[in-house]
């Protein structure tokens, strides 16, 4: 019985090790993309497509604060000419919720064509909004700027790289955010999810599907 318990505990420790080690990895994979993220507009060179990420819709159909400052972000790069087309990714898992089309409409209201934006519905995290840009949408034959809040974007940048989005990043914190704090903590588990996906499991996203064109042919 000693020398099972004995083996329990070393197994035990040697799982322990192995998992504050893989936090640590996880963590370094994405301080060299912050090298490719910028918080201001002047700093984006002329791109294809700005990729804007859904970051949840009121029950009244109006964007969280978050949500809006990142499609602000990217009407501001249209306005600019940094980008011709905008896709946006999020969540329409349920026929009452819907970030994507509420996002949509934002840009519209605000002057931007309806033919130069493009709708990801499936993009239910991060993983999947970047393995359907690839896969779905074609990302990875285009020049592509990540728009989302700073702490987002490493994350981001890494898994799109991943899977062959050659992109940059634009901040878009306009505002102080009240539960900044309590994101960059669940920042720091996120980015060991991702790591897992990217580089052991690689699953596929909850929905594919037929290929869509971001620009028409």
């Amino acid at each position: 019985m000693k020398i099972f318990l004995k083996y329990l505990f070393l197994s035990g420790s040697f799982f322990c090790l192995f998992l504050l080690g893989a936090l640590f990895r996880s963590q370094t994979l994405f301080f060299h993309h912050t090298l490719n993220v910028h918080s201001d507009i002047s700093d984006i060179p002329v791109l294809d497509v700005a990729l804007v990420f859904g970051a949840g819709v009121r029950p009244d159909g109006r964007l969280t604060d978050t949500l809006r400052d990142r499609v602000l972000t990217a009407i501001e790069l249209y306005e600019e000419g940094k980008v011709k087309k905008l896709l946006m990714t999020g969540d329409n898992g349920r026929q009452e919720y819907d970030e994507v089309t509420a996002m949509k409409k934002f840009a519209i209201e605000r002057g931007i064509p309806e033919e130069n934006i493009v709708l990801d519905y499936a993009g239910f995290r991060t993983y999947d909004s970047c393995y359907r840009a690839r896969d779905i949408f074609g990302l990875d034959k285009y020049r592509v700027v990540a728009v989302s809040q700073k702490f987002h974007l490493p994350r981001i940048l890494y898994t799109c790289n991943n899977f062959g989005i050659e992109s940059i990043g634009l901040i878009a914190d306009k505002n102080t955010y009240v539960y900044a704090q309590l994101w960059q903590g669940r920042e720091f588990l996120a980015r060991f999810k991702a790591w897992l996906d990217v580089e052991v499991f690689r699953p596929k996203p909850k929905f594919l599907g037929k290929q869509e064109y971001v620009f028409d042919y």
